[in-house]
């Protein structure tokens, strides 16, 4: 007799209140205990979440309000659920939903709830291949399995029995069950409809990826230094977004970067070339403030900031009010400038600022205009002359034979490229050729200035 017949399974479905695994509660569950020949045990019952059923999910299953109330709450049941499933391979359909769920319900309850894991999509796919549909009801119908009360536990439950009956009856199936158990072999942890070939196949570099769906269509970018572990960390992740992002993940795409800084400036282009609907970071334009400079009625420079857009002739463009501010300050020290002419501190009187101790006296009379405003002048025009600068950040390539570059001119991104070690660069002309043009965001401008100073750079 094939080792997978001598194993004990627990076929299980559930119902829930549909608010992710941490806050989802079962409102129904059906249990088949089988020893790959037929059912020895049967278990099903309502349960009530002691939360209110969203009515789409009444909708879906036909489980209210009404019908729960005078059902068993978890921890009634959960004595019978540990006995029934104790010594037993955890089986369900797209399993991973179904144990973090019923998992949690013991966490809550101060239980440690740890069973082998088997998924009947996973093992679908390998056995059965080639159907265009892994859900429970089209494979159901694929493979002439009666399906009856849809969506409600026992219904579920009992037709994922049938089916798991065909699987262990496979040819193929001792060999695929044993590898699906190694605890090694992370079957049980990836998204049902993702074929490991495709997970083994990410490799731990620094790079972006892409999550698909069953229909190719990128649902999600990422960026990591380590694409396999960022990835795995994923199916790991049980908040709502991750579970229902990885339950339509179908397969993985990757570009490799080299750093951690090209990976970052190619995540950013492709969420806003592609608007992925699972990332919602850099979909929207954050608040931008800027440096500027203006005249009083005595004559006297002011510098100052706001909100870009109440900002004329800005200077300098700055992400946020924090390092817009700070920027301002470092200014005031290095070029001995006013705290009260550079709006850095509100006084009607003389400056008196905590910090910032470099003021001449234009503020007390003992520094001339003219004298302040070139000091201004002499400010604004370094401030001007780096951004004027044409820098080259240089980072590892994608193999040990290249360098990764990223192209600024004028202040501005400009885009990344990679060269290979034996090119001979003499010019701006030399690394242009290599440059991929991107766009200049927010985003982007952010993440080369974030990381500028820790770079290693050189000014042509």
């Amino acid at each position: 007799m094939p080792i997978c017949f001598q194993a004990l399974y627990t076929i299980i479905d559930i119902e829930t209140t549909g608010n992710g695994i941490k806050g989802n509660k079962i409102t129904e569950i059906a249990i088949f205990k089988f020893d790959g020949v037929e059912i020895v045990e049967e278990y099903s019952t309502l349960v009530n979440p002691q939360s209110p059923i969203p009515s789409f999910i009444t909708g879906l299953t036909g489980i209210d309000d009404q019908m729960v109330q005078d059902a068993p709450i978890f921890s009634e049941i959960a004595e019978r659920v540990q006995q029934m499933t104790k010594d037993c391979i955890f089986v369900a359909h797209a399993v991973n939903f179904d144990y973090g769920v019923i998992k949690e319900e013991f966490r809550q309850l101060g239980v440690d709830f740890v069973r082998k894991k088997l998924c009947t999509v996973r093992l679908s796919r390998k056995l059965i291949p080639g159907l265009q549909s892994y859900s429970l009801g089209k494979l159901c119908s694929a493979v002439q399995i009666p399906l009856t009360d849809r969506h409600r536990a026992r219904g579920d439950a009992h037709a994922t029995t049938l089916l798991f009956h065909k699987l262990v009856n496979h040819p193929s199936a001792e060999g695929i069950i044993q590898k699906f158990l190694n605890a090694r072999s992370q079957e049980a942890t990836l998204p049902p409809h993702l074929p490991k070939s495709i997970f083994d196949g990410i490799p731990q570099k620094p790079g972006i990826y892409y999550f698909k769906n069953q229909k190719g269509e990128i649902i999600y970018v990422g960026k990591a230094i380590n694409l396999k572990k960022r990835v795995l960390g994923h199916f790991y992740d049980k908040s709502t977004k991750e579970t229902r992002m990885c339950s339509e993940t179908a397969s993985i795409d990757f570009k490799l970067s080299g750093s951690e800084l090209v990976a970052l400036l190619m995540e950013s282009a492709e969420i806003k070339r592609l608007f992925p609907p699972y990332n919602s970071a850099q979909k929207r334009i954050g608040k931008q403030y800027a440096l500027f400079a203006y005249e009083d009625r005595k004559g006297i420079l002011h510098l100052a900031y706001n909100a870009l857009k109440g900002a004329p002739n800005p200077i300098k463009v700055f992400y946020n009010q924090t390092d817009c501010r700070a920027f301002l300050e470092q200014l005031c020290k290095t070029f001995a400038l006013c705290p009260k002419y550079c709006h850095l501190q509100q006084t009607n009187t003389v400056c008196s600022h905590h910090e910032i101790t470099t003021c001449e006296g234009i503020c007390s009379g003992e520094e001339s205009v003219s004298d302040y405003n070139k000091k201004v002048e002499h400010a604004i025009s370094s401030v001007k002359l780096a951004q004027n600068e044409v820098r080259i950040i240089k980072e590892k390539g994608r193999e040990p034979n290249e360098n990764a570059v990223v192209l600024i001119s004028e202040g501005v991104y400009k885009g990344y490229g990679f060269i290979d070690h034996q090119v001979e660069i003499t010019s701006m002309e030399d690394i242009e050729a290599f440059i991929i043009p991107q766009k200049n965001t927010v985003e982007t401008q952010r993440i080369v200035e974030s990381l500028l100073p820790r770079l290693e750079s050189y000014v042509i």
